[in-house]
């Protein structure tokens, strides 16, 4: 009897299973690090000596040394909704030595559960990701053949298909390789998805920026540059009426596809178009090797007709031309040698950044490797004024948190020098740098009293990045005090609070608003109770951080 109900359960188990779609061994093995967090969970603490501050006047820029995971639950609870973009570039499991780690083993190409185990590393990261996003915001994602396929089916599950953007080749190589089996494949991708493609929005390319409108005229003012096209097509859709001859400018007669015409060619404009085209200069005649050709001009500012139109085009998704080689240089030039492997370059982080950007955005790189990210917004900033912020957030594998990606970004800020001698302008810029740490307690499901007690003794930091107040004013044993210029933040530990209202009324002095977070056992037992002071919110802890890592265990 005992191994009929097995069979029953594994035949409904079968059947439940989607009939479409990516499907993977998610519980062959699952990952470590996500099982320690239903016994241990993340918070941030800062390294103060590594803080940078050259304008207060600008956003407090991010960095979190730890696990993505750990940092991807910690901004599940300071950031939900709040990015605008993130670009990540993860591992691309490729099967090479020493690319890629999952449980504290390096995976190579004969590691037989080794899609499996990529698709369950990066589908709880998306997920995670995908809370993070504003309701306009995007999501960049750099893959190469070895991933692309399952990519895609695994964003189509977790943003939707309706939420699908665009996929961008971009040339990673500059010389091809001589190595390669069969073809040398010089491209990767960045796959990009909306969290609500209805809502957001994506700049548009000046049309006097397009480098394909290269020719001037008399009419440059009024219609812009123009780039030339064939008048004559090969026609699916035949018409006599596009089919007659075109008098050349020494009288040759041109038909549809050259001098004689050939079969089931057309002109796209009509005779009278033509005619009009001809007397308004917008008909070119171009003779090569005694033959005669004819083209009509497709200007910037007008259309065909003559008429004002738009004068900015959507940006294409066609091959980026940001190799790998220039990210290398970039890097060289900072540590006069190699410190990291395939850097993407600035300018490739640049571009996606102004597709779909507004000057106050925040930008989130949970793979932040050497650090392109943050460099690409300050260089933005620099450029255009804007307000931009970053998170980035990065393991210290081989040292690359302490030793590439923070020491990339002092240099950035404060300037450096090229191994030529030549000194690079410091862009200025402000960065915080975050560790996470691991709180033991006895289950997500069930934390104890004292667990909670402890939690909020250690969560000032984690708040602080909540809500934007970085200095520290002020810690005793009954609160902390975090501001900036125009905000306070106070937290209350104990669950003794004969002393709150001595906290209280020394905050209601206050001009600036203040956010006071209050220990309680449980929610909105504090909401209204100081709600005559006009300058001061209530907000509880510890329950809201324990119920969003529950819920971030859930997923």
């Amino acid at each position: 009897m005992e191994e009929i109900e097995k069979l029953k359960r594994q035949i409904k188990a079968l059947k439940s299973k989607k009939k479409y779609g990516l499907v993977w061994e998610e519980e062959k093995e699952p990952e470590h690090i996500v099982l320690e967090c239903k016994t241990k969970i993340p918070i941030l603490k800062e390294l103060k000596e590594k803080r940078i501050v050259t304008d207060e006047e600008k956003p407090m820029n991010i960095l979190i040394e730890g696990d993505n995971y750990h940092a991807l639950t910690v901004l599940n609870y300071t950031h939900k909704g709040k990015i605008d973009l993130i670009y990540i570039d993860p591992p691309y499991n490729t099967g090479k030595a020493n690319e890629w780690k999952y449980n504290d083993k390096w995976i190579d190409q004969n590691d037989a559960y080794k899609h499996s185990k990529w698709l369950n590393f990066m589908s709880i990261r998306l997920k995670l990701a995908k809370e993070l996003l504003s309701e306009r915001g995007v999501i960049f994602i750099s893959i190469d053949d070895n991933e692309f396929a399952q990519l895609k089916l695994l964003c189509d599950s977790i943003f939707g298909e309706e939420n699908f953007i665009a996929v961008f080749p971009r040339k990673s190589g500059i010389a091809p390789r001589i190595d390669a089996k069969h073809i040398s494949v010089e491209h990767d991708y960045i796959i990009c998805y909306a969290k609500n493609s209805a809502l957001v929005k994506f700049n548009k390319l000046s049309m006097a920026e397009d480098d394909g409108y290269k020719y001037e005229d008399e009419f440059v003012e009024i219609r812009g540059r123009y780039k030339l096209n064939k008048l004559d097509r090969g026609s699916i859709h035949y018409s006599e009426s596009l089919v007659y001859p075109i008098e050349a400018p020494d009288g040759t007669l041109i038909w549809p596809g050259g001098e004689k015409g050939k079969p089931n060619w057309t002109w796209r404009w009509s005779k009278e178009k033509v005619k009009w085209g001809i007397d308004n200069k917008y008909i070119v005649f171009k003779k090569t090797k005694n033959k005669w050709s004819v083209y009509f001009k497709q200007y910037q500012f007008v259309d065909n007709n003559g008429r004002p139109i738009e004068r900015s085009i959507p940006y294409r998704s066609l091959i980026l031309d940001f190799p790998n080689e220039l990210g290398n240089q970039e890097l060289e030039n900072m540590f006069h040698g190699r410190v990291f492997d395939y850097p993407k370059p600035v300018g490739l982080i640049k571009y996606l950044i102004k597709l779909c950007d507004n000057k106050n955005s925040i930008i989130l790189d949970f793979f932040a490797g050497s650090g392109t990210t943050g460099q690409a917004v300050l260089e933005l900033n620099k450029e255009d004024g804007g307000n931009r912020q970053f998170i980035l957030c990065t393991n210290n594998e081989n040292n690359i948190c302490t030793e590439v990606c923070y020491p990339r970004i002092v240099k950035v800020i404060n300037g450096y020098k090229k191994p030529n001698g030549k000194e690079v302008e410091k862009l200025g810029g402000n960065l915080i740098y975050f560790e996470t740490k691991l709180i033991d307690i006895d289950h997500i499901t069930h934390i104890s009293d004292e667990q909670k007690i402890k939690l909020t003794y250690e969560a000032g930091e984690m708040i602080s990045l909540r809500e934007g107040t970085f200095e520290d004013i002020e810690k005793n044993e009954w609160w902390q005090i975090f501001k900036n210029k125009t905000k306070y933040t106070a937290i209350y530990f104990k669950e003794d609070k004969s002393r709150l209202n001595e906290l209280v009324k020394r905050l209601s002095k206050l001009k600036e608003k203040v956010v006071l977070y209050i220990f309680s056992w449980g929610k909105n037992e504090y909401k209204n109770e100081f709600a005559e002071y006009k300058n001061i919110r209530v907000e509880d802890i510890p329950e809201p951080i324990i119920d969003v890592y529950k819920e971030v265990n859930k997923l």
